[in-house]
């Protein structure tokens, strides 16, 4: 039976310079990563758990804790060569606006909204980056003209047969409430039983990645009626009469 894959034995200040390559937050993903698979070996977790957390494989996990175990602090590290920083392709920006604007249940992840951690380290995950640092998903999604605000959300049914539905119910209520002259084989009285209500939903906004300027409406909504004003302007005063001395 092959040995289980595990990090080395790691003292107190590693351990805490692991704590705060994970606890800042910047700079590479890569390392972020990376450092986060050696921090969980060290704190006994297998390699399939550690591949479920970070979004990986176990082959991947298995590598960095070799190169870990070789080369300590420095393979955390990616090797990257001289030059500029990489200019995110047209295809890679719209992908990143596309995901960000999206819900991570549609990918099948545990989580209602994104992080600037989680989003960056699921594009990595992907192949949609080889490396993003959370500073610079942030300036690119605003650029992009994408800022994590408070959204509202319409309840909608999963029914395929929901509009013809909604439909038929409302041509009754139309009939029951005298607004339409039934046909032949209709009723001419409505029974409502067993309804529940009336409701008052009332609408709780939370937090997302949206595009800003208000473009993240529900497009089915019609314009909300507004009530007609006029201009209004101060009262003059009259001018008075000098009194005779």
């Amino acid at each position: 039976m092959a040995e289980r894959v595990r990090v080395r034995e790691i003292d107190d200040d590693e351990g805490q310079r692991l704590l705060r390559i994970i606890r800042r937050g910047t700079g590479s993903v890569v390392t972020w990563r990376r450092a986060q698979m050696v921090l969980l070996s060290a704190q006994g977790m297998d390699v399939n758990k550690i591949a479920t957390v970070t979004f990986t494989s176990p082959d991947r996990v298995r590598d960095v804790l070799h190169s870990f175990n070789a080369d300590g602090f420095d393979s955390l590290y990616p090797k990257y060569r001289g030059g500029r920083p990489k200019t995110f392709t047209l295809p890679e920006r719209r992908e990143i606006k596309k995901i960000a604007k999206s819900k991570p249940v549609e990918h099948g992840l545990p989580f209602s909204t994104w992080s600037l951690a989680k989003l960056a380290d699921f594009l990595v995950a992907e192949g949609v980056v080889d490396d993003i640092s959370h500073e610079g998903l942030r300036i690119l999604l605003r650029e992009e003209g994408v800022s994590f605000q408070r959204v509202k959300t319409w309840k909608t049914s999963r029914d395929p047969d929901y509009a013809a539905k909604k439909a038929r119910v409302e041509h009754l209520y139309a009939i029951a409430d005298g607004e339409v002259i039934p046909e032949a084989g209709e009723p001419e009285v409505v029974f409502c039983l067993d309804e529940f209500g009336p409701l008052n939903l009332q609408p709780h906004p939370g937090r997302q990645w949206a595009e800003r300027g208000g473009r993240g409406k529900d497009p089915d909504r019609e314009p909300r009626p507004r009530a007609a004003t006029s201009p209004w302007t101060a009262p003059t005063t009259p001018p008075t009469r000098p009194r005779a001395a």
